[in-house]
This record gives structure tokens, C-alpha cells and sequence, in this order.
């Protein structure tokens, strides 16, 4: 195994060789193989071991296990103690999305602060295979049939060729020690049932199951590079917009590939979206409609989808008296000052004749039959009119606010002033309203 290793390292993993590596060790028979097998290339390794509280005794032999390593192989190590538990209760996720989090966590800032180039793990090709019979069990894409990848920004993870059986045998052959974690003999756990329960019978009826399954996982992922190709073409003729806000998408060009529902799922997926039926329908909604995930909504704005965050609640009211200034909002904040003479008005800026406001004024967000006098024009204009003569989407009349003087718009903050409150040759204060 180790002319392998060393051999999978020259020719795929070769950027590991000078680079400043962190070996994240449980002291599990995995992790122990890769720091040997590291050590004798060699490669320039550090150890990292994290305490998760969780075994009592057992936890602390661990990390005294992995010491007692380092010291062994006169290598460096960082031990790192967490209270996973009590993370777990605050964050309300499972103790073992807990663990995950914190390791992960810890591996980054470390990595980050201490400027090593790449963190190794000791995932291997049992691993992999686990790993995609979980996906394959609570029903998943493409993607979660690709496996775990040999890199994954600064993971890397070397083993993954390897068998946990060559990998025992490795370990037995050379005499190493390791720590067995009881934890993973119970069939407690979804991955420990599939490890002992499924696997096993898997590799009986089929001894070459395991590189049977190797071959396969290329396969899915040389169709997966296809299929990124092909999204990546749809996309580019697609997105028509991006900006802070939102990105919108035309229809059309989901409408002409076949299977547009295979297509909106490989672009959406990533945003947390499981109702593909409804965003399917979305294609032909009315303007308006609109489907949900925790984080984003796709809404319908006649010939695009328009993908935005959920942004969380705000006052959909502001009152403002003579005294309060500035006024901070959401959108930014509102500076009122008293000037001798006006500049040219500006979208963020406008000039107001004072002694026509009655404060206290407010900021709102409009409603459905808001009229207003837009500036330099005669007569009164339905705002839904205005916004129509504007072209603004959806998203973009959601996001605008009122500046209003008693039942009077003064301003549509950002974009026009009303005309009944512009300065005049009468007028004997002027006040300057800008929005930073």
C-alpha cells in the first residue's frame, strides 16, 4: 500500500508535496495509516485532534492516544476540547451535526491563522460508499451520487482510492496501534446500520462490489461534468440581470431545452428548493406567483423568474418629528437639512418647500391605490401606473418606501419628489432631503 500511496500521491495528488499540511486525527486506524503513510513519503504534516466530550474516559484516552503519537513521530499537534453538547442544545441540531460543524470550524480558522496550505482527512472508499447509499436512501440528485470529493477547497482527502480493508491490513502489517471508538459497532446510527448491516451483504453477493462501485462513481461523475456543461450553457443565455437583490432569469430559455424541470432543479437546487412540481408551474403562473424555501423565493415577473432572499421582517412604518435627525432605516438613512438655495434634484436628493410639510411625516411602504403629482408634470398619477411606465419588476415595488407629509406622498424615496411640495418662487425655507 504504500509504493500505491506514495504513487497516488506523485500523480494526482502531486501539489501535496511542499505544501504545509494539517492531518485531522481521531486516532482511528484511518487517520493513524494516513500520518504514517505521510511521514514516511515525506510530507510536511501537523497533527489535529478534536475532544468532543463525548465518550467520557474513552475521549480523553483518544486525545491522549494522539499525543502520545505525535510525540512518537516527532511531529507537532493541536488538541482542541468542545462541549458539543451544550452547542448542540443552543443551535438545535443533532449532536453529530454539532461535531461536524465544530471540527470543520476549527480545521478552517486554524488553517487560515497559521497559514498551512491544505487539511488531510482519512476518508476512504468504504467511506464513499456509505456515503452514497445514505444519499441514495433519503433520495437525492446527481450530486449526492458523485461521492465525496478527493478535494474539496483546502480538504483533501488522499485515502480515498483505498479500502478500509487495505487499509487495516496496512496497519497490521506495519504493527501500528490505533483507538477502536465502541460508538461505531452500534447500528444506532443510519451509517453504522449500512456499515454492518447492508455492505456486508452487498460485498457477499459480489466480492468486487466495492471496486465494481469505484468504477461506477467515475461514471457519475464524467455524466455529471456533462450535465454542469449543459446547465452552464442554458444559464449563460438565461441571466439577464444580477444585482444585490436578486438575479432574474428569462423563461424562455427553460422553455426550450427538453425536460425544463431537470434544468430548474440543477439551477435551483443549491437555494434549498424541494417543490419542483410548483416551479415547474411557474413557467406559465400569472405574474405574482411565487414559490418558497427557507432561505430564497423564486417569483413569476411576466417573462422572468426572479430568485432573491428572504429578507427578514421589518417596520413597515417610521414616523419622523422635527427633532429626529438623521433617520436610519433599513434602505439606508434619511439626512433633512434647511438650505439658501437648490442644486439640480437627484434621485437620492430632493428640495421640498418646508413650510408645506405637517410633521410629524412618515415613511411607508406603498399600497395599492397611492396616487401622487410626479415632479415637473400636470396632474396626479396612480403609482402602479408609475411603476409600470418604469418598468419596475415585482422585487424592485416591494423594495419601495414613502416618504409622506399627513396622507401625502412628498416623496417616492429614491426615484421621484411630488410636485405639489417643490420649491417656488414663494417658497421662504427650503429643506434638503437626501437618502445615504
Amino acid at each position: 500500500m504504500q509504493e500505491q500511496f506514495q504513487n497516488h500521491i506523485n500523480n494526482t495528488l502531486s501539489f501535496l508535496k511542499g505544501s504545509k499540511l494539517l492531518i485531522a486525527i481521531s486516532g482511528g486506524v484511518d487517520s493513524v495509516v494516513l500520518t504514517h503513510l505521510c511521514r514516511q513519503i515525506p510530507l510536511d504534516i501537523t497533527l489535529i485532534h478534536c475532544n468532543f466530550n463525548l465518550r467520557g474516559k474513552e475521549s480523553d484516552a483518544d486525545e491522549a492516544f494522539v499525543l502520545d503519537l505525535a510525540e512518537h513521530l516527532d511531529l507537532e499537534v493541536f488538541i482542541e476540547r468542545f462541549d458539543t453538547q451544550d452547542f448542540a442544545k443552543q443551535n438545535k441540531i443533532s449532536i453529530q451535526m454539532a461535531a461536524r460543524e465544530l471540527r470543520y470550524t476549527w480545521f478552517e480558522d486554524l488553517a487560515e491563522q497559521l497559514q498551512f496550505d491544505y487539511i488531510l482527512t482519512g476518508h476512504h472508499a468504504d467511506d464513499n460508499l456509505e456515503t452514497f447509499l445514505i444519499n441514495l436512501s433519503r433520495g437525492t440528485g446527481l450530486e449526492g451520487l458523485t461521492g465525496i470529493p478527493v478535494i474539496n477547497n483546502k480538504l483533501v482527502r488522499p485515502l480515498l482510492p483505498f479500502s478500509r480493508a487495505a487499509i487495516e491490513a496496512y496497519a497490521q502489517t506495519k504493527n501500528l496501534k490505533w483507538q477502536e471508538d465502541i460508538t461505531n459497532a452500534s447500528t444506532k446510527y443510519l451509517r453504522n446500520k449500512i456499515r454492518h448491516d447492508v455492505i456486508p451483504m452487498l460485498k457477499e453477493v459480489n466480492p468486487q462490489f466495492l471496486q465494481n462501485f469505484q468504477n461506477t462513481l467515475s461514471h457519475l461523475n464524467d455524466t455529471a461534468a456533462i450535465v454542469d456543461e449543459s446547465v452552464n450553457a442554458v444559464l449563460k443565455r438565461a441571466i439577464v440581470k444580477i444585482d444585490a437583490n436578486h438575479i432574474a432569469f428569462k423563461i424562455s430559455e427553460f422553455k426550450k431545452v427538453n425536460n425544463s424541470k431537470a434544468y430548474l432543479y440543477e439551477v435551483f437546487k443549491a437555494y434549498g428548493f424541494t417543490a419542483w412540481d410548483d416551479i415547474l408551474k411557474l413557467l406559465d403562473a400569472q405574474s405574482g406567483k411565487q414559490v418558497f424555501s427557507k432561505t430564497h423565493r423564486l417569483l413569476k415577473d411576466r417573462t422572468h423568474l426572479l430568485l432573491s432572499e428572504i429578507e427578514r421582517e421589518e417596520s413597515a412604518f417610521i414616523l419622523i418629528t422635527e427633532k429626529e435627525q438623521p433617520v436610519k432605516t433599513s434602505f439606508g438613512t434619511l439626512f433633512f437639512k434647511e438650505v439658501d438655495a437648490i442644486s439640480v434634484n437627484q434621485s437620492h436628493t430632493i428640495y421640498v418647500d418646508q413650510d408645506r410639510l405637517s410633521f410629524p411625516l412618515s415613511v411607508r411602504k406603498w399600497q395599492e391605490g397611492d396616487t401622487f403629482y410626479p415632479f415637473g408634470m400636470q396632474g396626479k398619477k396612480k403609482l402602479s401606473k408609475y411603476f409600470k411606465d418604469e418598468k419596475l419588476s415585482l422585487l424592485d415595488k416591494e423594495k419601495v418606501w414613502l416618504l409622506c407629509s399627513q396622507n401625502d406622498i412628498v416623496w417616492v424615496i429614491g426615484r421621484r419628489a411630488d410636485n405639489r411640495f417643490k420649491v417656488t418662487d414663494k417658497t421662504k425655507q427650503i429643506l434638503k432631503i437626501s437618502l445615504k
